[in-house]
């Protein structure tokens, strides 16, 4: 670990987790993760204003938290990362108000980063450096992405997206139609292990010759569990959970894993790296490698607790904007909720960047 690569906090609010992380260059020194879920369990998903308070809660005795991990005083910081966007507005907005808050106290140059590209670059952290271009499959319970990387400080291209429900929420919908809790991910997964993948025949939406070759759609998949479950009960039928869980589960996989390696071959990029909360699952992580290796490509998927919202990731991006000279962003940043994932961060103006050098 060289003493002269930047060293970074990282500020996330963008759903219900209050992540704070510290990065020096690629190694990770500290993530400190405050979460809300519980209090978002007996809604059955993220209620938004619960996320604020809980960030305005969490904060300081979160970056202490993670201060104290590392091991370092906030006055060794070379900067501070945040989300800016997107995500639900009010919780941006607590992040962002924060980071510009220590940014400024400290005397140091504030980086306002796109929560997706963060998701790119925290697997930095665990495999080195990212390849250039690099392929991206980002699964979350708002986002479900293929992104080609070219520069994960500047140049992220979209390639398709979920024109409806995306991966993450389509679990936590299924799981809600079982009876099964929130977040629906985690517990799906875990019936699914003892469940036959085979036994119902989901359907694969958006897979047919005509439709779009990278972009996603679970809607109709949530529809077709909810009727085949819905039928069974009105037969006075038990409902085999496991079986659902698993033939759900696989659909969704199979439709992710087959469109991220199409991608690659037909752009050429032998790398592919798959992040976001839904890269967490045990079948995503297995079809994806069975795929990659019959299709010559290599795979990189971060550990689970770094696929899931937190600070580390933030701090990563801020890290490699600090490393490769990105200007940073001025103090009067503002939290953009449906901020676009080829705006990778939020640059100062040419005018507010020589205010502040002044």
């Amino acid at each position: 670990m060289a003493a002269d690569e930047p060293l970074v906090l990282g500020i996330e609010t963008s759903c219900d987790e209050t992540g704070v992380g510290i990065v020096r260059g690629t190694t990770l020194l500290a993530d400190a993760v405050a979460s809300s879920v519980e209090e978002h369990g007996r809604y059955g998903g993220v209620v938004p204003e619960i996320a604020s308070r809980a960030h305005l809660e969490a904060m300081v005795p979160t970056v202490q938290r993670a201060l104290d991990e590392a091991g370092i005083k906030a006055s060794d910081l070379d900067g501070i990362a945040v989300t800016a966007g997107p995500g639900l507005a009010g919780a941006l907005l607590v992040g962002v108000s924060a980071a510009k808050a220590y940014a400024y106290a400290l005397g140091k140059p504030l980086y306002g980063v796109n929560h997706l590209a963060s998701h790119i670059c925290v697997d930095q952290l665990e495999h080195g450096r990212l390849p250039e271009p690099t392929m991206a499959l980002l699964v979350s319970g708002g986002h479900s992405s293929l992104l080609l990387t070219e520069d994960i400080t500047s140049t992220v291209r979209s390639l398709g997206a979920t024109i409806d429900d995306a991966a993450g929420e389509a679990f936590d919908k299924v799981a809600r139609l079982l009876n099964l809790g929130f977040p629906g991910g985690p517990v799906i997964d875990r019936y699914a292990r003892e469940g036959d993948p085979a036994a119902i025949a989901f359907p694969r939406g958006l897979t047919g010759a005509k439709d779009p070759a990278y972009d996603f759609s679970f809607s109709g998949l949530k529809t077709a569990v909810s009727r085949w479950v819905e039928a069974k009960r009105r037969a006075g039928e038990d409902v085999p959970v496991r079986d659902v869980s698993a033939s759900f589960q696989e659909a969704v996989v199979d439709v992710l894993t087959r469109k991220a390696v199409r991608a690659c071959k037909d752009e050429g990029v032998d790398h592919l790296m798959i992040g976001g909360g839904v890269a967490a699952n045990s079948r995503l992580r297995a079809l994806a490698q069975e795929r990659c290796d019959r299709a010559g490509i290599t795979l990189r998927v971060p550990r689970p607790k770094l696929c899931t919202d937190n600070g580390a990731m933030v701090a990563a991006l801020g890290a490699e904007m600090v490393w490769r000279d990105r200007a940073p962003s001025a103090f009067d940043l503002s939290a953009d909720s449906s901020l676009p994932v080829t705006d990778t961060h939020v640059p100062a103006s040419h005018d507010e960047l020589h205010r502040l050098s002044e």
